[in-house]
C-alpha cells in the first residue's frame, strides 16, 4: 500500500477511534451526540472518495429525518423533504452566488488567451538580474494570472507546462521549482477576486465587498514573503538557483533598433529624438520613429496625469457649509439642563404627545412656527463660487521631485534592451494588470457591485482574448462548458451544506459544540489560535470548498462569543486555507503538477518544495494575527 494511502486511513481510523472513545454509550445518546456523530462520518465519507455535495445532501436527510421523527414520527417525512425543498431555494435565491460564474467564465476566458507564455517570458528577462530570477519570475507570473483567472488547476498546470521545465533546465533544483509553481498557483484562492471569499461571505453573511478590500494587502504580503524566500535561497545556496548565463540575458534588438543603438546611443530616449535630425532620419522611417518614441513616452505620460490629479486634489478650494439661512435641528432651543433638580414639568401648551387613548378629534394641532422648521438632511457642502485655490502643501512638491527624480533615473538606465523588454509587457502584464485593477478597482470603490464588476470581468476576458485571436467558438465552447461544470458543483455544495447545517442544527450539534468551547474557558486569543490549528489540521485531508462549506457554519456563531470580528475571521481563515491545496496527502496542486512534470520528478521531491512555502504561509498567518492592520486597514478607511 502507498504511503499516501497509509496516511489516509490511518487518519481515518484515528477519527473512528475518538468517536467510539468520546461518544458515550448508544443507550445515553442525544440528539446532539447523533449530530457529532454526523460530523465524524461526514470527514471519513469524503476521504474515502465519495462526491462531497451528494454525501453532505445524504447525510442532512438522513439525519434531519432522525430529529424529525425524534419529535413527530407521522410528518417527519414530508418536513424532511419541505426542508431540502426550502434550503435549495435559499441557496438559489442567493445573490451573491451569481457572481461565481461570471468570475470564473472570465478566469477561463483570460487561460485560453494565451498571455501566461508572454507574461513569463516578460517578466523572466526583466527581473534577470535578480538572484533565482526564475522562480520570482514564476511566482510572479502565478500571481498575476491566479488574480485574473482564480483557478489554482489550470494556473499550476500551465506553469507546470512552461516554467518548471526552464527552471530544471536552468539547474534549479526540482524542490524549490516545484514550491514555486505550487504555492504560486494557489495565490488566486486569496487575493481577490477570490471564489473563496465569495463562498466565505455567502457562508458567513459578511459583505464580499469588504472581504476583498481585506485580503489585498494580506495577499500580497504573502506573494511578498515567497519571492523574499526565493531571493534569499537563491543567495545563499546559489547551487539550488544558479543565476542565468551572460548570453541568457542578451535580447536581441530589431534592425532599426540596433542602427539606433549603433549611431546615436545605447539610450533609447535622447536616441530617438536625435534620430529625427537629417534628410532621412539616419535611414530609419519616421513612422518607426514616433510609435517607439510613444512607448518611451509612456511612463512620463502616466506619471504627469497622476500628479496632475494629485495638484488638482491638493489644491482644490475648501468646501464651504451653505447654510442658506436653515437653522441647525435644535439649534433655537435652549441648553439642557445640566442636572436633574433643573428639570421641570412642561407647560401647559407645550406639544407633549396626547395620551394613547385619546379621541383624535378632540386634539387640536398647534400651528407651525418659523422655528419649528428644520431640514430633514443636512445641505452638502460645496465650494464657494470665488474660492481661491489652496497653495499645494510642502510634501506635493517633495512628492514631485522625487518622482522627478526617479523618472530621470529611469530614462538614464532606459536603454534598447530595456525597450524591448517594456513591450512585451505592455503587451502581456498591462492588459491582465488593467483588467484585474479595473474588476477590483469598482468593486473595492462602490462603482459596481461583485456582480456586476464581475459581468465586466468576463467582458474583459472576452475582449482580451479577442485581442490576442484566440476568441473563437471552440474557445467560448469549452470556456461555458467548465463554467456551468464549476458553477453546478459549488452550487451544488451550498446546497448540501445548507442541507447539513439545517440537520446539525436540528440536532443541537451546534448548541453541544458551543457549550463544549465555552466551558474551556478559552480567552479570544486561545480561541482564535484553537479555531486556526483545527483548520490548518482540516487542510490535510479536506479541501478548502469542504472546510468552508462544513465547519464555518460551526465556527461563525462561536465568534460572538469572544468578540472577534467575522470579516478579520475570514481573512485569516482564507489565508490558513492556502494550505489546504498544499498539505499532503489531499495536496492537489502537487498531483496537478506531478501530470505534467517530468517523469523522474517524483512526488515526494514535490511534497518536499512545498513544505517550506507551507512554513512561510504560518509566519504570514503569525503577521497577520499580530499586525491586523494589514487586513482591516483598507476596508475602514473605505467603508467605515
Amino acid at each position: 500500500m502507498r504511503k499516501e494511502l497509509w496516511f489516509g486511513v490511518t487518519l481515518m481510523v484515528l477519527i473512528i477511534g475518538a468517536v467510539i472513545f468520546l461518544m458515550p454509550s448508544p443507550a445515553d445518546w442525544t440528539n446532539g451526540h447523533l449530530g457529532l456523530l454526523m460530523l465524524a462520518l461526514i470527514v471519513v465519507a469524503i476521504m474515502l472518495g465519495f462526491p462531497t455535495a451528494f454525501t453532505l445532501m445524504g447525510m442532512g436527510v438522513l439525519f434531519a429525518w432522525l430529529a424529525y421523527r425524534h419529535a413527530n414520527p407521522a410528518i417527519a417525512v414530508e418536513q424532511t423533504l419541505d426542508l431540502m425543498v426550502q434550503r435549495a431555494y435559499a441557496v438559489m435565491t442567493n445573490d451573491v452566488l451569481i457572481s461565481v460564474p461570471l468570475f470564473v467564465f472570465m478566469g477561463y476566458l483570460v487561460e485560453r488567451a494565451n498571455l501566461i507564455e508572454k507574461l513569463f517570458r516578460s517578466l523572466h528577462l526583466a527581473l534577470a538580474w535578480l538572484p533565482g530570477s526564475l522562480a520570482v519570475a514564476t511566482l510572479i507570473t502565478c500571481a498575476v494570472f491566479a488574480t485574473a483567472t482564480g483557478i489554482v488547476g489550470a494556473v499550476v498546470t500551465l506553469m507546470g507546462l512552461l516554467a518548471f521545465p526552464a527552471m530544471l533546465r536552468a539547474g534549479y533544483s526540482p524542490q524549490l521549482s516545484a514550491g514555486a509553481v505550487t504555492a504560486g498557483g494557489c495565490l488566486g484562492i486569496l487575493i481577490p477576486p477570490s471564489v473563496l471569499l465569495i463562498v466565505y461571505g455567502a457562508t458567513a453573511g459578511v459583505s464580499v465587498v469588504q472581504l476583498y478590500a481585506g485580503a489585498f494587502f494580506p495577499g500580497l504580503m504573502l506573494a511578498g514573503l515567497y519571492i523574499v524566500y526565493a531571493i534569499i535561497i537563491a543567495k545563499l545556496k546559489p547551487s539550488l538557483a544558479p543565476p542565468l548565463s551572460r548570453e541568457e540575458r542578451v535580447i536581441p534588438l530589431s534592425g532599426f533598433a540596433a542602427t539606433l543603438h549603433d549611431q546615436f546611443s545605447h539610450r533609447a530616449l535622447p536616441a530617438l529624438l536625435l534620430a529625427f535630425k537629417g534628410r532621412r532620419n539616419a535611414d530609419v522611417p519616421a513612422g518607426y520613429l514616433m510609435r517607439q518614441l510613444g512607448v518611451v513616452l509612456m511612463p512620463a505620460f502616466v506619471v504627469a496625469v497622476a500628479m496632475s490629479l494629485m495638484y488638482a486634489a491638493v489644491t482644490a478650494p475648501r468646501a464651504v457649509e451653505a447654510s442658506g439661512g436653515l437653522v441647525e435641528m435644535g439649534a433655537a432651543t435652549e441648553a439642557a439642563p445640566q442636572s436633574f433638580d433643573d428639570l421641570q414639568a412642561p407647560p401647559a401648551d407645550s406639544d407633549a404627545p396626547a395620551p394613547l387613548n385619546a379621541d383624535p378629534a378632540t386634539v387640536t394641532p398647534k400651528p407651525a412656527t418659523a422655528q419649528d422648521v428644520a431640514p430633514a438632511t443636512a445641505l452638502p457642502a460645496a465650494p464657494a463660487a470665488d474660492a481661491p485655490s489652496r497653495p499645494a502643501p510642502a510634501w506635493f512638491w517633495i512628492t514631485l521631485a522625487v518622482v522627478a527624480a526617479a523618472l530621470a533615473l529611469f530614462y538614464w538606465f532606459f536603454n534598447f534592451a530595456r525597450l524591448e523588454i517594456f513591450k512585451l509587457l505592455l503587451s502581456s502584464f498591462f492588459p491582465l494588470a488593467v483588467m484585474i485593477l479595473a474588476v477590483l478597482g469598482s468593486i473595492v470603490f462602490g462603482l459596481a457591485t461583485p456582480t456586476e464588476a464581475a459581468a465586466v470581468g468576463s467582458l474583459g476576458g472576452a475582449v482580451l482574448a479577442a485581442a490576442y485571436g484566440q476568441l473563437n467558438y471552440g474557445v467560448v465552447r469549452d470556456s461555458v462548458f467548465l463554467t456551468v461544470k464549476t458553477s453546478a458543483m459549488v452550487c451544488w455544495l451550498f446546497v448540501g451544506s445548507s442541507i447539513f447545517s439545517a440537520a446539525f442544527a436540528l440536532l443541537g450539534g451546534q448548541a453541544l459544540v458551543e457549550e463544549w468551547v465555552l466551558s474551556l474557558d478559552l480567552t479570544p486569543v486561545q480561541f482564535m489560535i484553537l479555531a486556526q490549528v483545527i483548520i490548518f489540521l482540516l487542510g490535510w485531508p479536506l479541501e478548502w470548498t469542504e472546510i468552508i462549506i462544513i465547519f464555518m457554519p460551526i465556527f461563525i456563531p462561536l465568534l460572538d462569543n469572544f468578540g472577534i470580528d467575522p470579516l478579520f475571521f475570514g481573512l485569516l481563515v482564507a489565508l490558513n486555507l492556502q494550505t489546504a491545496f498544499l498539505s499532503p496527502p489531499v495536496a492537489m496542486a502537487a498531483f496537478y503538477l506531478k501530470g505534467v512534470a517530468p517523469p523522474h520528478v517524483t512526488l515526494n521531491q514535490i511534497f518536499a518544495g512545498m513544505l517550506p512555502f507551507m512554513a512561510i504561509q504560518v509566519v504570514a498567518l503569525a503577521l497577520l494575527y499580530v499586525f491586523p492592520e494589514i487586513g482591516l486597514w483598507l476596508p475602514q478607511v473605505l467603508y467605515r
